[in-house]
């Protein structure tokens, strides 16, 4: 059995986050729903191939996640608006937003604005701001390029995890917000209730205690981790316990 992607916990439901399983061809979804005790070991790391009309195509390429020839590169990724528009999705109107993390870290983004919030979510933005509404991509991103300047255009997820157990800065939020008198503003909780940084570590087994964007939190042996989903995706998983010594957080000593 192998991990072969990952969905977020989608807007608008109770569905959690989840992992997407191949096995023989046959794709299945394992919920990340808190109180959920997962039992993985992991093995070999592998492209996970690709999933197409719900079936698996493995691949025995050792690139991982996936090998260059099932790599997809998104157009727009660093898109700065001096395009000729290229995708359907480029003429859909466009959402300019600000995203917060925890303590006080910043960006910028855009995404078809009937992605908005699932975007923030997806990305496990703790704040965010809805500036404009664009008529269409390319708009959107010459301005996108342009704030990027100052407040930045990406955050890497050990920064997101670094900041998981905090709260965000309200005086530099509201500095920053300031400048651009947004449409709305959105406060998102994820119900992880952490008091201390959890250990950064690429595990499958544990107490599930929830997810924020991409980062699943799980306790096991009385410490606390933060996944990053996409580190588990190519592995192979077995039954069993890791077989190798992990770091222990604060309160395992306590």
């Amino acid at each position: 059995m192998q991990v072969v992607g990952y969905e977020t916990a989608p807007v608008g439901n109770t569905d959690a986050a989840a992992l997407l399983l191949a096995s023989d061809g046959t794709v299945s979804r394992e919920p990340l729903t808190p109180g959920t005790d997962l039992t993985y070991r992991l093995g070999e790391r592998h492209c996970a191939g690709t999933i197409e009309d719900g079936r698996h195509t493995g691949c025995s390429a050792m690139s991982a996640p996936y090998c260059d020839r099932h790599t997809s590169r998104w157009a727009c990724a660093r898109c700065t608006g001096d395009c000729e528009m290229p995708l359907e999705t480029c003429h859909e109107k466009h959402a300019l937003y600000l995203a917060a993390f925890a303590p006080a870290t910043f960006k910028v983004g855009v995404t078809r604005s009937w992605r908005l919030e699932t975007r923030l979510r997806e990305q496990g933005a703790d704040r965010a701001a809805h500036l404009r509404t664009l008529s269409n991509g390319r708009v959107a991103r010459q301005i996108e390029a342009d704030i990027a300047t100052d407040v930045g255009d990406r955050v890497r997820v050990p920064t997101k995890i670094a900041g998981l157990h905090e709260v965000v800065d309200d005086d530099a939020w509201e500095e920053l917000l300031a400048k651009f008198d947004p449409q709305e503003t959105f406060t998102f909780e994820y119900g992880l209730d952490l008091t201390e940084r959890p250990v950064a570590e690429t595990i499958a087994s544990g107490t599930v205690r929830g997810a924020q964007g991409r980062v699943l939190i799980v306790e096991y042996s009385g410490s606390t981790y933060a996944v990053d989903l996409r580190d588990l995706v190519g592995y192979e998983l077995t039954e069993g316990e890791p077989d190798r010594s992990l770091q222990s957080s604060f309160a395992a000593f306590q």
